[in-house]
């Protein structure tokens, strides 16, 4: 008889999410992780970075408030907002714990790697192994930080978001941000709410390359307003540590130029993450860089499952804890009970993007007949009180069956919108019928009325 039904490798979003479904479907379940439970998004990721993007917006309303009538004198302390990031973690740490202990699993501190099919050894921060043996293995060890061969990216003062996010007491006076991606954007946004200098590269031509690009633009826009550099179209050749801080050489559009900052932050972007996890004489398939699963999540190892960073083309926090759901679900004989076709992201700029399914272009290089209906919000009531710059949405439909494929929010509180519009994917629900929904006033979500209107008249 194995110690467990389910030895779960990784305790971050995915990997808890999957040992609490599958100690509540009766699975005696274990989970190892080696640094805190929460993984990346909780630690090192999602929640410390909203957490400061909070902090710092409280610091940037207060400061540019006199056209709402608020005066005087304004400073922030870096150190204590770094503290609140930390107590927020430990608070969503401390409650996972609690979560994981009430549902009777076990959790393993140390780093697990499989060493046959069945079989997990965990060695422990003193250098003690443990070996255990499981009836399933799933491993949901997640992604990390990807560093390109760049002559100086190794450079004293040059960061990934890990680093950055271990806090410092002292602001920067400038920092040149490597990737404009969600996490450059992101971080761009932090530090130019709190007056730092701030230059962000991004070697494709617009901002966030892989969304619609009206976002991409739109925000440059925006982020040029706050005092940001934005260079898009520029390549970073190397880096140097000169009298005036760190150096960057960049080609843009064939020309040479250098950006100088305090600071560097390299956000190019993460990879999937498993060394160590096998054994030298296993040797899982692979896709790309990536562990190859089946539809049910089992790599090529007998007995051992893979979701999330590990696996997936999508690196999500709620990517990876649906597929937990859904994977610890399939091991049950069940078919699972999320439509992981239906992915939405944010990212927590200001104002917040959020999208979900085809963008009009995107469907129509896959052959689809699709038509957008778009509103921008310069007319709605909550936008103009709050004023955070140009907003707009943008729904997309098939122009066969009217129903709703796609949507892209750039507006106020995007992210607690746009599941609204993957709730109307999932059950392939019209624009018509969405047409029909009763939505409150004020607020920002009455302007996908709006966007809604604009898109049925364009489908009739």
């Amino acid at each position: 008889m194995s110690d467990y039904q389910l030895l779960v490798i990784g305790a971050g979003p995915g990997g808890y999410t999957a040992a609490l479904r599958a100690a509540k479907l009766g699975l005696h379940t274990a989970i190892v992780e080696r640094r805190e439970v929460g993984g990346t998004c909780l630690n090192r990721g999602c929640i410390p970075t909203k957490t400061l993007l909070h902090a710092s917006q409280v610091y940037h309303d207060a400061a540019n408030g006199a056209s709402v009538g608020v005066h005087g004198a304004l400073s922030y302390d870096m150190g204590e907002m770094f503290a609140f990031k930390r107590s927020v973690s430990e608070k969503l740490r401390g409650g996972i714990l609690s979560l994981l202990k009430s549902a009777k699993v076990d959790v393993l501190e140390g780093t697990a790697q499989i060493t046959a099919p069945g079989q997990v050894s965990v060695t422990g921060a003193d250098g003690t192994r443990t070996a255990y043996t499981a009836e399933r293995i799933l491993a949901a060890t997640g992604s990390v930080n990807v560093r390109p061969p760049i002559p100086g990216l190794d450079l004293p003062g040059v960061m990934t978001s890990d680093e950055l996010l271990e806090g410092t007491d002292t602001p920067y006076a400038s920092i040149v941000i490597i990737g404009g991606g969600v996490i450059g954007v992101e971080f761009a946004t932090f530090y130019s709410h709190l007056g730092c200098r701030v230059t962000l590269v991004e070697g494709m031509a617009n901002l966030l390359p892989q969304l619609d690009r009206e976002l991409g633009q739109n925000l440059a826009q925006i982020l040029k307003k706050q005092g940001v550099e934005v260079l898009t179209s520029a390549m970073v050749r190397s880096l140097e540590q000169t009298g005036e801080g760190l150096c960057v050489h960049l080609e843009q559009k064939g020309k040479e130029l250098t950006v100088t900052g305090e600071k560097v932050l390299c956000a190019i972007g993460r990879r999937a993450y498993f060394e160590g996890l096998f054994a030298p004489d296993l040797n899982p398939a692979l896709n790309g860089k990536r562990l190859l699963v089946d539809e049910d999540y089992r790599t090529s190892i007998p007995g051992v499952y893979a979701i999330g960073d590990a696996s997936a083309a999508v690196q999500l926090a709620h990517v990876a804890a649906a597929q937990g759901t859904d994977c610890v679900e399939r091991m049950c004989g069940g078919k699972g009970s999320t439509d992981l076709n239906v992915i939405p992201s944010c990212i927590y700029s200001a104002p917040e993007i959020a999208v979900v399914g085809l963008t009009e272009a995107e469907a129509k290089e896959q052959g689809i007949p699709a038509v957008s209906g778009k509103c921008t919000l310069f007319s709605n009531a909550r936008t103009i009180i709050e004023d955070p710059g140009r907003c707009f949405m943008k729904l997309v439909a098939r122009s066969d069956t009217r129903e709703i494929i796609g949507a892209q929010l750039m507006c106020q509180h995007a992210s607690d919108m746009i599941s609204q519009l993957s709730t109307a994917m999932v059950n392939h629900l019209t624009a018509r019928q969405l047409l029909s929904v009763m939505r409150p006033h004020p607020s920002f979500e009455e302007a996908l009325s709006e966007a809604v209107e604009n898109l049925t008249a364009k489908l009739a």
